[in-house]
């Protein structure tokens, strides 16, 4: 039988068509973006814009805002990348990141951070506001330096006191529509506050050897899977008892409360499910429905919003 190559597959990346280049290099953007996370947080932000009162600002610029909230996300995870490219590069789930790979410099990527951080802080200042601007910084700053560089290396809890960061989009969207503080998005803060820990370390549980091999103190690995097991259990019943305030404080209605009810009735099932049998697959799916579950919960938030019961 003979033996046929694909030449394109081997040529170096500078001899390959402009148009394959470009669409790896964009490919690569996204990747070091962390595009779906982002959009993520971008959901989170524009439910708390909607939940915030109306203050007459048109759709553009509400658009332009939530994208501000986006591109500085974006050049957050991206440092995100530089700063954990030599343990991205020892662990198997992060080991073929562009940055880690060595298909983006250090240098590329911090560029790309400050052009597109700079953008969307500039976006914020003009078409927001500067409380917004300045919050949406300090997040990045928390998130890409405090978490990344100095608490996920220092403390089993670092996903717990870092995942306020990670949280704020929210107030975030609240903020660019009202230019002030308040209670209510504060709620909404919790909550992704209190899911956060639960969805990590269900991922840290399967992924318990690839921390051990970076040296990353993920609490499995400090304290033991078994442990880190109760306490899924118990931030999973934490996270239903912050779901409900919302409703409690007439800030949604009965659309949502059922919605979350469901919604945390399945977290805590597959969070039991994990304590009592639980295996590395067993773990995966808690992650997987994690991620599901905090985006129907905030769509059903703002469906509740249009909707009410």
């Amino acid at each position: 039988m003979a033996l046929t190559i694909d030449k394109k597959a081997i040529l170096p990346a500078n001899t390959q068509p402009l148009a394959l280049r470009s669409y790896n290099l964009l490919q690569d953007y996204l990747a070091i973006s962390k595009f779906k996370v982002v959009a993520m947080l971008v959901l989170t932000a524009w439910v708390g814009l909607a939940l915030a009162p109306d203050v007459g600002r048109g759709i553009a610029v509400q658009f332009i805002s939530l994208l501000g909230i986006g591109l500085l996300s974006a050049a957050a995870a991206v440092i995100n990348h530089v700063v954990d490219s030599e343990i991205d590069s020892k662990m198997a789930r992060t080991r073929h990141r562009p940055v880690a790979k060595g298909r983006l410099s250090k240098m590329h990527a911090l560029s790309f951070a400050a052009v597109i951080g700079v953008a969307g802080f500039i976006m914020l200042m003009i078409w927001a506001n500067t409380l917004t601007a300045v919050l949406t910084l300090f997040a990045l700053v928390g998130y890409a330096f405090v978490y990344t560089s100095f608490l996920k290396r220092a403390t089993p809890q670092n996903i717990v006191i870092g995942g306020l960061a990670g949280a704020m989009p929210p107030l975030l969207g609240w903020v660019s529509e009202t230019n002030q503080m308040a209670a209510a998005p504060w709620l909404l803060v919790m909550i992704i506050f209190t899911w956060t820990p639960p969805h990590f370390w269900a991922l840290a549980i399967a992924r318990k050897s690839d921390y051990e091999r970076a040296r990353i103190p993920m609490l499995p690995v400090t304290h033991g899977i078994d442990f880190c097991k109760t306490c899924v259990v118990a931030y999973s019943v934490l996270l239903a008892v912050v779901c409900v305030l919302p409703y409690l404080i007439g800030m949604s209605g009965l659309i949502y409360l059922i919605g979350a009810c469901v919604l945390n009735a399945v977290f805590i099932y597959k969070a039991v499910k994990l304590k009592i049998a639980g295996n590395d697959e067993i773990a995966m799916d808690l992650f997987r429905f994690s991620i599901v579950h905090l985006m129907v919960l905030f769509v059903v938030l703002f469906i509740d919003k249009w909707l009410p019961l």
